[in-house]
């Protein structure tokens, strides 16, 4: 889900509060792979460009007030990139080194949201309509009130470096903002520009053939975009994905405009896992070979990797990390997104390592000269229990590594959670006793990782993000900086006001409203549900 830290850190902070650059400079495609440049795909834009580009998708917004037209968009969007798919996968894996498999369900993942949210513009139930007529005999008495939503304007888009797709230009915040009427300006991610604008241009030819403008949908280059769009006057909100440092940078910027708006950033998240005593008794072999395939899985970076465990000391811990060393000790050195990930992750482990009471059953790191090795730190949990310099393995460090905290108590166990921040996902690990209400501690243990996420499991693990009507992927800050999701139909809701009109002539409503609802949308009227 998004799921990865951005690698634009020092430039993006380093942008915020200063003037775009005159000259820009090329945009390469890079071969993580390699480290080396496969061909030079743009330039970045200049702060003239990302102007236009904003006016352009401003005088678009008409064109996108019509739900049949909208939902014909984003269908028409999943088949043009459905019938590109081999371009669109092969132009991915060169700029990500992610594989084709792996890709080819993102691809799917992605088409799948587009027609997702056009089944939700057809259905009309996020337009949350609400009707009370005029009713003299309360206290006091009810004007005539009619309630529903519109889109916020153009939506500012800031692409994920680890999911190229379906966290990128045609990705989940790009389909619900389309779906809420709000046209789109993307800023690339610099890991994969060429796949950027070859989905681009696929999805403007979908907004051409459904007869649309296709400045609905336009994409920028560079740092210094990135902040002349979030700066503009005409971009009413934006969605990002990336990481804590950069996405705070934008974050203030959206809010010390003349006019703030909502930006909706998902930052940094360390997804702790609490392993119980009776569960580790229980599966300890399943448990360990379970987090060794969740910590690693896509070179650990998924945003909602378990970067933390909590495990028991003693016999049953034993042989939970037992199960963890052999699984994690066979997994094969990995390609990270680009180079200077790698160097971050490379850095990171060693000074997490490097503290007092850690230790290092496998040693996570450089792999090769271009790869990365996974592996895992442990410590006794009681050395996080107060502020000090093992808080640093209380922060997520973006690679295949986790951190296990042994502990020796209950209140060990409560104590680093108080001490934890905000994060995407949190997982309970219980026994089977626990789960019925045989054993004590179940129902305490998931209402004190309640407060911590946007998620919570049980006896699962986080990776994996299903795109259901149901999903939050969103936690407390510095998981994300609202409380929203942006995976899942309710991810349209980020792109919506609610408006209310009183005492208006039926004539002038908009049809949504009118009493007759000639659009038969789903209502509340008068108390009572309609459709």
């Amino acid at each position: 889900m998004a799921e990865v830290r951005s690698t634009a850190d020092r430039a993006e902070v380093h942008a915020v509060g200063k003037e775009a650059a005159v000259a820009t400079a090329p945009v390469w495609s890079v071969d993580p792979r390699t480290g080396k440049p496969r061909e030079q795909v743009a330039q970045e834009a200049t702060a003239e460009e990302v102007d236009l580009a904003v006016r352009g998708a401003h005088a678009a917004r008409a064109a996108l007030a019509d739900r049949t037209t909208r939902a014909a968009l984003l269908r028409r969007a999943a088949d043009l990139l459905d019938g590109a798919s081999e371009y669109v996968i092969e132009a991915a894996d060169a700029e990500t080194a992610l594989g084709p498999v792996r890709l080819t369900g993102e691809l799917a993942r992605t088409t799948a949201q587009l027609r997702a949210f056009a089944e939700v513009v057809d259905e009309g139930a996020f337009l949350d309509v609400y009707i009370d007529h005029v009713d003299a005999e309360r206290t006091p008495p009810w004007p005539d009130l009619r309630r529903y939503k519109v889109p916020l304007g153009v939506v500012a888009v800031y692409s994920a470096s680890n999911f190229p797709l379906a966290f990128s230009v045609p990705g989940g915040d790009t389909a619900s903002a389309l779906a809420a009427g709000c046209p789109v300006v993307v800023k690339a991610h610099p890991d994969h520009p060429a796949t950027s604008e070859l989905c681009a241009s696929v999805l403007r030819r979908a907004a051409a053939e459904v007869g649309l403008d296709e400045n609905v949908i336009t994409l920028v280059h560079g740092f210094d975009a990135g902040v002349e769009l979030i700066r503009h006057p005409l971009v009413t909100a934006a969605g990002f994905t990336g990481s804590v440092r950069g996405g705070r940078a934008l974050f203030d910027a959206a809010a010390t405009r003349p006019t703030p708006i909502p930006f909706h950033g998902e930052l940094g998240s360390l997804n702790p896992v609490v392993v119980t005593e009776a569960a580790a008794a229980e599966r300890a072999e399943q448990i360990g070979t379970g987090l060794a395939g969740s910590m690693s899985l896509g070179v650990g970076q998924f945003c909602t990797k378990p970067g933390f465990v909590l495990a028991p000391a003693g016999e049953p811990g034993d042989r939970l990390l037992k199960t963890l060393t052999a699984a994690v000790s066979e997994t094969e050195p990995g390609v990270m997104l680009d180079h200077r990930m790698r160097d971050a992750f490379v850095a990171g482990v060693a000074e997490r390592a490097a503290l007092p009471g850690v230790d290092a059953p496998i040693t996570p790191g450089a792999g090769g000269e271009h790869t990365v090795s996974a592996g895992f730190l442990t410590l006794p949990a009681a050395l996080l229990a107060a502020e000090g310099p093992h808080d640093l393995l209380l922060e997520e460090c973006f690679g295949p590594v986790t951190v296990v905290a042994r502990y020796t108590s209950a209140d060990e166990v409560t104590g680093v959670l108080s001490r934890l921040p905000g994060n995407l996902t949190a997982t309970l690990q219980i026994a089977e006793e626990e789960g019925t209400g045989a054993l004590p501690g179940g129902a305490e243990l998931l209402a004190a990782l309640t407060p911590l996420a946007g998620r919570v499991l049980v006896n699962g693990w986080p990776t994996g993000v299903a795109v259901a009507p149901a999903q939050q992927h969103g936690g407390p800050y510095p998981a994300t900086t609202s409380t929203s999701t942006s995976v899942g139909t309710t991810a349209i809701e980020r792109w919506l006001r609610p408006v209310s009109y009183q005492s208006t002539p039926e004539a002038l409503l908009p049809p949504e409203l009118r009493d007759d609802n000639p659009l038969d949308v789903p209502r509340r009227v008068d108390g009572r549900r309609e459709n």
